[in-house]
């Protein structure tokens, strides 16, 4: 009996034990578990006071979940401080062939730099391409070109599309993939297209003819190429704010695969994860369950922490560039009905992570300034109900910074 009784003692610690382990700490935390619904285990949080260091609320926050969208303010963060905020992509047209009396005998060659603004309508003020190559030769006077249309899209190898993304995704605009030359965001209306470069292709044919240029789509001569247009896209940190208030994959896998570009590697997204993986192992971040598969987060393969991303966001808060990313709460992006007209009404600025039973949120606190004061990761895998987690995480949040009058 007293071996049964010190057996049952033991087990009764060690739960208790267990129970403390996944218990969260700070005002409010147990309350918001309880009523986000979401499974033990498959909620975490932390929230940092960048000042000190100091926790102000943590939950399971080594346990490695499924982040969805978030990992774009990972792929962000990256490539952000390898290129910096005034890095474009260029993408350079030449002709190829002699050009002799008004004809181009051999080929327009365009060389794809990855860049997934390319006449994207998220950027409607960006000069078209297809107007600078139709401008360029008409000033070249060339009406005739007895070859045709070639992209070289050799900046990025690999497959265009992860393995890992849900083959039901891949018909999907917003599971289109990421080409060396990408074009109208690869997508037509809410479809994916698979071969951005043989749309620019039609497109340029039509705009060539509407110039008055004939395309003859022959076999011209060969020749030493020259330079007829340098295309550059807007400025990295437009880019990336683009796509962190749009949540769009496109961009956030076309600059993982930069990242490895630029790195001077072979621009696919598997050597994208890797370099972007040893470049947070480099600076000595808690990598322990973190697997980093894609850049835009829509890989269920995918592993963060709720610690690593909180030290990804400390490490990054210094930069004003890279904050100003977040959308605010109450008033931008996928944010712009959170937490609006309540005291932290624009005082909250987080990226969010929505796939199916999954709700995440990634981001900071910020003072009078717009200045990052806290970090704040949020992550519910197997979620069973999206309005139930987010209502109690507003009134966690609301718990936490009671102290925010409004914005004059």
């Amino acid at each position: 009996m007293l071996k049964i009784r010190t057996l049952r003692i033991l087990l009764l610690t060690l739960c208790v034990g267990m129970a403390l382990a996944v218990r969260g700490s700070g005002p409010g935390v147990e309350e918001f578990a309880a009523a986000s619904g979401v499974p033990e285990g498959k909620l975490a949080l932390l929230v940092v006071d960048l000042s000190d260091g100091h926790t102000v609320a943590s939950l399971n926050e080594t346990s490695p979940l499924v982040p969805a969208s978030i990992m774009k303010s990972v792929t962000t963060a990256s490539l952000l401080s390898k290129v910096g905020p005034d890095y474009r992509y260029r993408t350079r047209v030449y002709t190829e062939g002699r050009i002799r009396d008004g004809v181009l005998d051999g080929d327009i060659v365009v060389v794809g730099s990855g860049d997934p603004s390319l006449n994207s309508t998220a950027f409607p003020d960006s000069p078209d391409i297809l107007g600078e190559i139709t401008g360029a030769l008409r000033n070249k006077g060339i009406e005739k070109i007895r070859g045709g249309i070639v992209v070289d899209e050799s900046v990025f190898s690999g497959p265009a599309v992860p393995s890992s993304w849900a083959l039901g995704d891949l018909s999907q605009s917003y599971g289109t993939g990421s080409h060396g030359f990408n074009f109208r965001g690869n997508a037509n209306g809410k479809r994916s297209v698979s071969d951005p470069a043989g749309i620019f292709r039609v497109a340029l044919t039509s705009a060539l003819a509407s110039a008055g240029i004939m395309l003859e789509n022959g076999d011209g001569a060969k020749g030493s190429r020259q330079l007829l247009v340098e295309h550059l896209s807007p400025p990295a940190d437009e880019i990336m704010r683009s796509c962190m208030m749009r949540s769009d994959n496109l961009f956030a896998e076309s600059m993982l695969r930069t990242y490895a570009a630029e790195r001077g590697e072979d621009g696919s997204t598997a050597k994208g994860a890797s370099l972007e993986t040893d470049f947070w192992k480099r600076k000595k971040l808690p990598m322990k369950g973190v697997e980093i598969i894609d850049g835009s987060g829509l890989s269920r393969s995918n592993r963060v922490t709720a610690l690593f991303m909180s030290e990804v966001l400390r490490q990054m808060s210094g930069d004003v560039t890279y904050a100003s990313f977040f959308p605010l709460a109450g008033q931008e992006g996928t944010l712009r009905s959170f937490l609006k007209d309540t005291p932290l009404d624009s005082y909250i600025a987080m990226k969010t992570g929505s796939m199916k039973g999954i709700q995440c949120y990634a981001g900071y606190k910020l003072d009078d300034d717009y200045a990052p004061t806290h970090a704040v990761v949020v992550m519910a895998n197997d979620m069973p109900d999206r309005g139930r987690m987010r209502a109690a995480l507003q009134r966690l949040l609301l718990t936490l910074f009671p102290e925010n009058p409004p914005r004059e």
